[in-house]
């Protein structure tokens, strides 16, 4: 995305790759037996798995899921104040099509053209639980 007007990126960075999967354990297993990511946790409760694996000391954290619909991934961009980034987004021409809490806290995903011409999906979400984190690495359901 380009630069804002002031100069300024619209997002803080690419935290989290949020990516459906049809088989969780299996992709775990590629991600970080094969391409030697770092497994930092696997979860399985309430009907679904997700995975999360660390391929670079930085962001973004892979998140392989089974309750993801589609098949493309969702780039899980953090912004510093969430209902500032959602006026200036709509503003541009995107349309709002769900806004929900993750452990981080909250986030809202587009439809439409925050979709993008290709498909590509996108969500912005504001980092206000940061201790969550710590709660969930390491522990390995499967």
């Amino acid at each position: 995305m380009a630069e804002s007007g002031d100069g300024s990126f619209p997002f803080e960075q690419l935290d989290f790759l949020y990516v459906p999967s049809r088989d969780v354990a299996g992709d775990l297993a590629f991600f970080s037996e094969v391409l030697g990511g770092r497994v930092v946790f696997a979860i399985d409760g309430m009907g679904t798995r997700v995975a999360a694996v660390r391929l670079t000391e930085d962001p973004p954290l892979v998140l392989l899921t089974d309750h993801l619909e589609g098949d493309r991934p969702i780039f899980v961009y953090r912004v510093p104040d969430l209902q500032a980034a959602l006026t200036a987004l709509e503003a541009r021409g995107w349309r709002r099509e769900h806004t929900f809490e993750i452990p981080h806290g909250p986030i809202c995903s587009f439809q439409g053209p925050g979709e993008g011409p290709g498909g590509h999906r996108v969500a912005v979400y504001q980092l206000t639980r940061p201790e969550v984190a710590a709660h969930f690495e390491g522990r390995r359901d499967f």
